[in-house]
């Protein structure tokens, strides 16, 4: 198993697209370009998807202008970084960084974590360890992201989920991602549940989550699509439900215009819990259920975050 180096080169805007085509020329390959403006455009570009972008991340982003690009920690990748920087000026620094590096160090960060009164996430190469008396596990894999219950708003959710009247229950989970909030709820006794993302990808993470749990697609549906704007997709879950439990872990922009429609989806009892509103804009959210004819039932905050359940 090789050991690596990343060589990072300190450049410019103006200087990163001339930088890029130079490293390539001179053999350079696999080049990644970090830049604050990019950086920012990114945000700007998706902005819709979050209220909250962490200081610390922006502050590290901040000035950022650098290409990497890797070689083999021997005498053959040196040679290789040497010609690559043959010629060019600017700052250079490396890192050593191992092979399972890339793969696994990442794992140490994610240990299993009680959430509530009930439930215990855990990490899928932690399976076969012993489960706290009295918790239910939920296994998932984080390194497919999506979600792993380590977030406030996450945890929020998940505390609302299983004071709710979970045995029996059908779900619907807007902004289903990772599916921990839908495969905990199968868990904790939900007989079908319904996931939904807006990015594709998110159907086979979900899906491969809940194989993990011993969940089949005779209990779990996930679908890909946009309930705001995709009426085809509003009509079929229209039709699927009513559903007992509806769960939107999102942003408060996707929230309110969701509460308008969220009634259509839910059964004559039936709950619906939101989470992902970072708290300057709760009594926002919680004006617009209450608009929309929702009676809040419990109001939860942690950390800058904020989680309702209404029915």
């Amino acid at each position: 198993m090789n050991d690596w180096l990343e060589v990072t080169v300190e450049t410019t805007d103006a200087q990163m697209e001339g930088l890029a085509a130079r490293l390539t020329m001179n053999g350079a390959e696999g080049l990644v370009l970090e830049n604050e403006t990019d950086f920012r455009a990114f945000l700007e570009q998706n902005r819709q998807y979050w209220d909250y972008v962490d200081d610390a991340l922006l502050e590290r982003m901040r000035g950022v202008a650098r290409i990497k690009f890797y070689v083999t920690d021997d005498e053959a990748g040196k040679a290789l970084m040497a010609q690559a920087l043959r010629g060019i000026e600017n700052p250079v620094s490396t890192a050593p960084l191992k092979e399972e590096d890339w793969a696994y160090s990442w794992q140490k960060y994610y240990q299993p974590m009680t959430v509530g009164e009930t439930l215990y996430i855990v990490p899928e190469w932690e399976r076969g360890k012993p489960i706290p008396e009295g918790r239910t596990a939920v296994y998932l894999n984080p390194g497919l992201t999506f979600g792993t219950g380590s977030h406030a708003s996450t945890q929020l959710c998940l505390t609302l989920l299983e004071k709710s009247r979970i045995p029996g229950s059908a779900l619907l989970d807007l902004g289903c991602g990772s599916g921990i909030l839908s495969i905990a709820a199968l868990n904790l006794g939900c007989s079908q549940a319904t996931g939904v993302d807006i990015d594709p990808k998110a159907v086979d993470v979900a899906y491969e989550n809940a194989a993990l749990n011993s969940i089949g697609r005779d209990r779990y549906a996930v679908r890909a699509g946009d309930v705001l704007s995709d009426k085809a997709l509003v009509e079929e879950l229209a039709q699927t439900g009513p559903y007992d439990l509806v769960l939107a872990n999102i942003v408060a922009d996707v929230i309110i215009p969701l509460s308008a429609q969220v009634g259509r989806f839910l059964s004559g009892h039936g709950l619906f819990i939101c989470s992902g509103i970072i708290d300057t804009r709760a009594d926002e959210v919680q004006a617009a259920l209450e608009k929309n004819g929702l009676r809040i039932l419990e109001r939860l905050e942690k950390d800058g975050w904020c989680a309702f359940s209404a029915m």
